[in-house]
């Protein structure tokens, strides 16, 4: 059988990452260090990004046409790279020692890329880094060294209830339920009082994190996740799972392609969705949208609002030129281009300043969307990037959440799927170092 596109790219992915972890850890060689120019505004500066030219080009493009115009002496050659290829491609260039003078990357892949990124603290100064979040900040400095600047990011995950199907269950949209405990009670009691599944909400790897639970050992070498806490947190979701509490679908490893969706009202809640999902219900069911009340993400033992991850900006540490680079991507992600982007895009800054906009803090409407945004920036500074820094999170994740699909259908214990992702974890990180 033929694996599923996402899975063989993850295999290919970690291949290449095995066969250059000696191009991409740790610092450059000595000798190896780049003749700089030391000149801000002069020279070509290569800048990668991700996914922005086709829908955002014109816009961006405004910004490097009026950056060259004050800066003529300076040529941005701007590459954007489709999301699936960029962690392959930097790691080729890496390899290679062709590298982009600034290049975009997520903060899930800043353990993978940030032997190999400058140190920005001798390009920034403490003013400058001021003025982004520090709870945005301050998770992309590694023993010291400053890899990357936040740009952008998703925000964190919301709640999503249509309120009608809810009904049923007592609802009340005014108090949607604040943690898993009372997520999993109104998914039962809508169950009890319709026969129907109520959400599609599970156990994988993101919610065992939100929980407190911490995944990684502290020095990122090991697996930490195998707790009686993480025992108990699964067993609490199996009988929901079996019994149709919880839908069937909830299994599937697309969670856009879920055979049980708000958009087909075959659930009713989701207690902790990416925020973009909101924008799928209005596009996709109209009817349904009108329906839904937004909450804030329900939490687990901790309390915190988790972030799924944000895009973040570096310098490699073999550019040539990196006083421009760096020029330049001060002036990218500075709050007016942010803003901008922002505006263009149901996206969220990484700028203090951009984040005090009025488009950001008078909100008035009174639909989802408008909703979505408001929770979305009162949990903003008190949001955790769920990024683990281990340069491979996502096949990680993937491989704690099929141990967990193991567990509900019923082929292993909840202790038997647990032994067996730590096993895979602490194999999958000792190969990467």
């Amino acid at each position: 059988m033929a694996r599923p596109l996402h899975r063989l790219r993850l295999t290919l992915v970690a291949a290449l990452v095995l066969a250059l972890a000696g191009c991409v850890s740790g610092s450059p060689a000595a000798g190896d260090d780049p003749k700089q120019s030391g000149d801000a505004y002069s020279g070509e500066i290569e800048w990668w990004t991700i996914n922005l030219q086709k829908n955002y080009g014109p816009d961006i493009q405004k910004w490097i046409d009026a950056y060259q115009k004050e800066h003529p002496k300076v040529s941005i050659k701007w590459v954007d790279v489709p999301g699936q290829d960029i962690t392959t491609k930097l790691l080729a260039a890496i390899a290679s020692g062709k590298v982009p003078d600034v290049v975009n990357f997520t903060s899930a892949t800043a353990g993978l890329f940030g032997g190999s990124m400058a140190d920005l603290n001798g390009l920034f100064s403490a003013e400058d880094v001021a003025a982004y979040l520090p709870n945005l900040a301050e998770p992309l400095v590694a023993d010291g060294k400053r890899i990357a600047i936040p740009w952008y990011n998703g925000g964190t995950s919301l709640a999503f209830y249509n309120k009608d199907l809810l009904a049923k269950a007592g609802f009340d949209p005014a108090s949607p339920p604040k943690t898993y405990d009372e997520a999993l009670a109104l998914a039962t009691k809508y169950h009890q009082a319709t026969g129907k599944s109520a959400t599609n909400f599970m156990a994988y790897s993101s919610v065992v994190q939100a929980d407190g639970i911490p995944l990684l050992s502290e020095d990122g070498k090991t697996a930490a996740f195998n707790t009686p806490k993480t025992l108990a947190l699964l067993e609490k979701f199996k009988p929901l799972y079996t019994s149709g509490v919880i839908a069937p679908g909830s299994l599937g490893e697309n969670p856009r392609e879920l055979p049980q969706s708000l958009e087909n009202k075959l659930i009713a809640f989701n207690p902790a969705a990416v925020s973009s999902s909101l924008l799928n219900v209005e596009k996709n069911a109209p009817a349904v949208y009108s329906s839904i009340v937004v909450g804030p993400p329900v939490t687990g033992s901790d309390g915190k609002f988790y972030m799924p991850g944000q895009q973040v900006m570096g310098i490699p540490a073999k550019s040539d030129n990196q006083a421009a680079a760096a020029a330049w991507l001060k002036y990218v992600a500075a709050p007016e281009q942010q803003l901008a982007l922002c505006k263009l895009v149901p996206i969220y800054p990484s700028s203090v300043k951009a984040l005090a906009d009025p488009f950001f803090t008078d909100i008035s409407g009174t639909t989802p969307a408008d909703q979505a945004r408001k929770i979305l920036i009162d949990t903003f500074k008190q949001s955790v990037d769920a990024s683990m820094g281990s340069g491979n999170d996502e096949q990680l994740r993937q491989l704690f959440d099929d141990q967990v699909r193991a567990y509900m259908s019923g082929t292993k214990t909840a202790k038997q799927a647990l032994d067996d992702a730590e096993k895979a974890w602490n194999d999958t990180l000792a190969k990467g170092k």
